[in-house]
């Protein structure tokens, strides 16, 4: 029984190059699950979603598109290449206009991107909060979110990063609770409370 289980595993899953994998094999290797991401040339599957997730990436894509310039578009759970060994996936990004070429871009370049924003799940705690900033910084993404929830009434907090030039890191330039109020990459004003969450 064990033996039959591994050799149907090893024969659906590819085993993995002794250097690791990388954004093309992303994108080119068969029956990938949706949402696969690649971290430092290993493949990260991503686990179904909580209701949180879903409507906190929702409320932040519709406010972000209310006051988004004709310049750039905000896009959903879109891959990132960050290098040739890292292809992420944030929940939301906001891209400069021109990288949006057709309906059948499934990708864009690190320096085409504004904003990246994360909403930290159970499962992805480390990446989201240690991991992939650092690769965000590191690409030159200039700013970054990092939502969580919090509170009894299971709201989002949202903290707000800005590239540092000099170090190469982010650094926190505000927390918001329930009104996500920014001026960059652009003027936001966002209602994030419990509040705004059900109404979605």
């Amino acid at each position: 029984m064990g033996e039959t289980m591994t050799t149907a595993l090893s024969s659906r899953w590819p085993r993995p190059p002794l250097d690791g994998y990388t954004v093309d094999d992303l994108f080119t290797l068969p029956d990938l699950p949706p949402h696969t991401q690649l971290i430092d040339g290993s493949l990260v599957l991503v686990s179904p979603q909580r209701l949180f997730h879903s409507t906190v990436i929702d409320l932040l894509v519709t406010g972000l598109r209310s006051a988004a310039p004709a310049e750039v578009e905000v896009r959903r759970q879109m891959t990132l290449v960050l290098n040739r060994r890292n292809g992420s996936e944030p929940d939301v990004c906001v891209v400069r206009a021109e990288a949006d070429t057709g309906p059948d871009v499934n990708r864009y370049q690190a320096a085409d991107v504004v904003l990246a924003v994360e909403v930290v799940s159970p499962d992805s705690e480390a990446r989201d909060r240690e991991a992939k900033p650092h690769r965000y910084a590191t690409a030159g993404i200039p700013h970054f979110w990092l939502v969580e929830m919090t509170g009894t009434d299971q709201h989002p907090v949202v903290r707000v990063y800005e590239l540092d030039p000099v170090t190469k890191a982010y650094a926190l330039t505000g927390i918001h609770h329930d009104r996500l109020k920014t001026g960059v990459p652009f003027p936001v004003d966002i209602d994030i409370s419990a509040d705004a969450l059900k109404e979605l």
